[in-house]
């Protein structure tokens, strides 16, 4: 009975020695894979801090520009307004110039008809008085 819990003692202890080294490298190991995380984070905290700070800058500048376009939003709508207006008046001194320009037209076509009618009377008047 000795001779098998001897044995079993040097079994437990063997496995806790094997134990014991395998966890010993393990634990290292972590060790430095959470002092490289350490550095990795610090790293990245430094590079993403003025990244953050430009961002946060172009994120300002965005807003102000945003305002000032908000601010003359009714400048541009009263533009907008008066360009209509402008092209409604531009479309009535236009049809008001067809008018007139149809009215000079009929009234010259007439000028010339009488002024033609003028001539043949004069002309027939002559002849009619023993003229040429």
């Amino acid at each position: 009975m000795q001779y098998a819990l001897i044995t079993i003692l040097a079994v437990v202890t063997i496995a806790f020695c094997a134990l014991i080294m395998v966890l010993i490298p393990m634990v290292q190991a972590m060790k430095r894979s959470a002092e490289a995380l350490t550095s990795l984070q610090e790293m990245i905290h430094q590079e993403l801090r003025p990244a953050i700070q430009e961002l946060s800058a172009a994120l300002s500048e965005i807003r102000s520009l945003s305002k000032g376009i908000a601010e003359h939003t009714d400048d541009v709508k009263c533009l907008m307004s008066a360009l209509g207006e402008t092209g409604s008046g531009l479309r009535s001194v236009n049809r008001a110039l067809g008018t007139v320009t149809s009215t000079v037209g009929v009234a010259s076509m007439w000028i010339a008809g009488v002024k033609a009618a003028g001539k043949h009377l004069v002309a027939t008047h002559l002849k009619k008085r023993g003229g040429n």
